[in-house]
């Protein structure tokens, strides 16, 4: 019968070292075929943390489930930096695009409630609010209303949608 180890990892960065070593080493499997295996599924993510799901066998061949990363390491990565702002409502750490916002949605919309990019944009969104992180220019808690009032339609919503 199978085991399972979840772990998060950064992505395309992974080593037999912690987390990946300690939870494999008493396991059946080979330690750097799984390494290489994550590594090769989560190189697009690049050195964001990537929940895995390891997943093997008492004869040592495993499967592996790459997740996507939280919300808040993609806007991180999106717009580079490293910390949310300590006082989010007052003080800013980051800008970004609608266009930007579109793409993390795209990334996130498996792993979100939302039915659509627009609805999966609110979501990601509301995360910039608790980072302390723009969106062109203007404090995330004020845009809400644009986005329903349909200001971005043009960029959140796709033809098919519409």
């Amino acid at each position: 019968m199978g085991e399972t180890i979840e772990l998060l990892v950064p992505g395309g960065q992974a080593t037999p070292g912690p987390p990946l070593g300690p939870e494999l080493g008493p396991t059946p499997v080979d330690v750097q075929a799984v390494v290489n295996e994550i590594n090769n599924q989560t190189a697009a993510f690049d050195g964001t943390e990537v929940p895995v799901t390891v997943e093997y066998e008492e004869d040592g061949s495993f499967t592996i489930e790459v997740g996507v990363p939280p919300t808040a390491a993609l806007i991180k990565d999106k717009a580079g930096f490293e910390t949310g702002s300590g006082v989010p409502q007052e003080e800013f750490v980051a800008d970004l695009t609608m266009e930007e916002v579109r793409e993390v949605a795209e990334q996130k919309l498996p792993d979100l409630l939302a039915y659509d990019v627009k609805a999966a944009a609110k979501e990601v969104i509301g995360t910039c609010v608790t980072l302390g992180v723009t969106i062109e220019g203007i404090d995330a808690r004020d845009i809400f209303d644009d986005i329903d009032a349909g200001e971005y339609d043009d960029v959140l919503v796709d033809a098919v949608e519409a």
